[in-house]
């Protein structure tokens, strides 16, 4: 590209030098240094997959080879010419995250009890790995950093994005261990007693599985194995992370505004949350606490119920370590956690801002480069119900802004937890309340404007890609990603082009975590439950683990569009400098990942 002048060049490297405290010499070569494909870990080159079935054996992974971009011509309606992959330009790179799911296996206020009543009713209240998911998002996240230059073009990533999910069952620890994770730090994924394991997997039940005897549960008849010692080791072990090598947004997920995404809070669960007793059948949870969402009980009987909980009077209620670190968290503390957090890798409030916090607004935009403009939203339903809508306030005020970014030659991307076939959630509450847009008019609204090119989600925890044409030679793509928490436990990399030809270009790409593909028998260290964790959900008989991976349409693919706008008006020196600065903020990480 015909980019920077030599003293451009000079001034940008001495100014960035300084600015992430890079030695300028050393930064100038790294920014000298033309792009090329960088030889990362993704699915391009390696996949993982289940081993062939046995009846009623526990299967094992394996590994495949890589799988090649597939391109869809949906949007484009005719086959993209071959030259593009000579004049492609890459306009930015990005991670991005979903359903990452931090579980406290042990909060007395989870609901896993539920799946006594019903194990396909309750399915995801309860998994085999719930004490491992902290070793999933360390894994991911090192991954992530593993693969922050593109595989297709070097270009250096310049942010991740976060669709929601991220707290499992809206406890403040876990929202804690999950943010902990992405901007740096070293936990332990404990709660009450340190160093040992209070829950229902020790517990006598059927509907649990029991590593240290699966012998008389519903897992050891499908050959779930019998590891002794693994719920104190994985609550025992000590995980580090440098967190993540750039900045990351976040948006709310259900889970992150109901408790297990589909249930409003109330004091009694609050209350069960920091205390010292948890339900171990689901009748004592249901009649006591999820009694009082169908019914209106009176002070006295909610009163009564606390006290018969809290006092141990109820023979199903066990004796855990009470810890108030388990607290369930308010709508603004979400809000205020972000905030919280380190410039680095930043930004601070990972997309939301004070002004969030004043006003209680909890969408938000930001300019990830000078080319793009990210929106991010809150389709969760604060009354009940795992599936989403866009508040009518929320919709103009997104409308006004891609009306305003295509006005600015912005290109435009949607971020929100939930996707177009689970955007119909019309729970409203009694008083109050405004009206709530669903799919088919979101996305006739969104397709209204050219700029927008991709709207970002997760909730179904399966990796899909949708075409949205606007009947008129265009539109946009709708990407999902998989979990963190089930089976394929992939994220994704998304890289924007600018083919040059007319057209756009969206690599999407499935990325594995880095703990090894194959479990080894008695590897209880960190990196070996982060395999133990894949391998225990591809063996998740309840959730049909398979079927989430997608179809080849839905994983490696090159997502073809025509160019919203004339593309040319974005400057490939506007382009050098927004990678220098990604570049930078790399090489600053890299740098104290040395010392």
């Amino acid at each position: 590209m015909a980019g920077l002048t030599r003293r451009a060049f000079m001034a940008s490297t001495a100014a960035l030098a300084a600015a992430f405290a890079v030695p300028r010499d050393a930064l100038g070569a790294v920014l000298a240094a033309p792009l090329k494909p960088a030889d990362v870990p993704t699915t391009l080159q390696q996949t993982i997959t289940i081993g062939a079935p046995v009846y009623n054996q526990f299967r094992k992974l394996v590994t495949g080879p890589g799988e090649a971009y597939v391109p869809r011509y949906d949007l484009l309606g005719k086959v993209a010419d071959p030259a593009r992959a000579n004049s492609r330009r890459s306009l930015m790179y990005l991670g991005h995250y979903t359903d990452i799911h931090m579980i406290d296996a042990q909060s007395p206020a989870r609901l896993d009890v539920m799946n006594g009543q019903s194990m396909s009713l309750w399915a995801g209240v309860i998994h085999p790995q719930d004490t491992m998911q902290m070793n999933v998002l360390a894994s991911m996240t090192e991954a992530m950093n593993a693969a922050n230059l593109s595989p297709l073009t070097g270009a250096p990533m310049t942010a991740a994005v976060n669709t929601g999910d991220s707290a499992d069952q809206h406890s403040q620890l876990e929202l804690d261990w999950y943010m902990g994770i992405l901007d740096g730090g070293t936990f332990t994924p404990n709660s009450g007693k340190a160093g040992e394991y209070e829950g229902v997997q020790l517990w006598e039940n059927t509907w649990a599985w029991h590593p240290e005897d699966p012998s008389k549960d519903a897992f050891g008849a499908y050959g779930f194995p019998k590891i002794p010692g693994l719920l104190n080791a994985a609550v025992s072990q000590t995980i580090t992370s440098p967190g993540l090598s750039v900045p990351w947004y976040a948006v709310f997920g259900n889970h992150d505004t109901l408790i297990n995404g589909v249930i409003p809070i109330d004091s009694g669960l609050r209350s069960l949350a920091t205390g010292d007793r948890k339900a171990a059948e689901y009748p004592v949870l249901a009649e006591v606490y999820l009694r009082g969402m169908a019914q209106d009980g009176s002070v006295f009987n909610r009163f009564t119920n606390n006290a018969w909980t809290q006092h141990g009077i109820d023979p199903r209620l066990m004796t855990v370590t009470a810890d108030g670190e388990r607290k369930l968290f308010e709508q603004l503390d979400f809000i205020s956690t972000h905030l919280n957090s380190p410039a680095t890798p930043g930004p601070v409030g990972h997309g939301f801002t004070q002004d969030n916090l004043n006003t209680g607004q909890t969408y938000w935009t930001a300019d990830l480069n000078s080319v793009f403009r990210v929106f991010g939203l809150d389709t969760c339903n604060q009354t009940a119900g795992a599936d989403g809508a866009v508040p009518e306030d929320q919709f103009n005020w997104l409308k006004a802004g891609l009306a305003q970014a295509q006005q600015e030659n912005k290109l435009a991307i949607v971020l929100s937890h939930h996707n177009s076939v689970t955007l119909e959630n019309a729970a409203e509450p009694v008083f109050g309340g405004q009206g709530l847009i669903h799919a088919e008019e979101f996305i006739s609204m969104l397709n209204e404007y050219p700029n927008m090119v991709a709207w970002v989600n997760g909730h179904t925890h399966i990796n899909t890609i949708r075409p949205h044409p606007n009947g008129k030679g265009g539109g946009f793509w709708e990407i999902t990603s998989a979990s963190c928490v089930d089976y394929p436990q992939q994220q994704q990399l998304l890289e924007f082009i600018d083919n040059r030809d007319g057209t756009m270009s969206i690599f999407a790409t499935t990325l594995d975590h880095a703990s090894p593909a194959k479990w080894t028998e008695g590897d209880l260290s960190p990196e070996g439950l982060g395999s133990l964790s894949r391998e225990l959900a591809a063996n998740d008989w309840i959730e049909n683990p398979p079927m989430r991976i997608g179809s080849d349409l839905d994983r490696n693919t090159e997502l073809l569009l025509p160019a919203p706008f004339d593309l040319t008006k974005i400057t490939d020196a506007q382009i050098e400098t927004d990678q220098a600065k990604s570049r930078a903020q790399i090489a600053a990480f890299s740098q104290k990942q040395v010392r």
